[in-house]
């Protein structure tokens, strides 16, 4: 592959990987209303002394704002993209090392 389409296509994932982010950052209202929020939470973790850091018991645990914002399906969608994605590049990958490994026996 031509050196400038791999540079390319970097930029433009960057550029997609960035205007998604700053979409999300936007769409639930950026850092300034959770601020607030954290800042209590983590002084009140503080001195309430701490917990376990995995409760199995719990389930899962989803962010405030995803989970009160509706947007379960959405945080589904992407979990499940990116289990998929992953998956599909490790397939990848050991077909692709099947293929070097019988060249270089060759």
């Amino acid at each position: 592959m031509d050196r400038w389409k791999q540079y390319g296509g970097l930029a433009g994932l960057f550029a997609v990987c960035l205007a998604a982010g700053f979409w999300g950052f936007t769409s639930t209202g950026g850092a300034l209303p959770w601020a607030k929020r954290s800042a209590q939470a983590l002084q009140r973790g503080a001195r309430d002394g701490g917990g376990a850091l995995i409760d199995l018991g719990r389930g899962i645990l989803i962010a405030g704002p995803i989970r009160q914002g509706g947007m379960m399906l959405e945080f589904l969608a992407v979990v499940i993209l990116l289990a998929v994605l992953g998956i599909g590049l490790y397939v990848y990958a050991s077909r692709y090392r099947e293929f070097d490994d019988s060249e270089r026996a060759a």
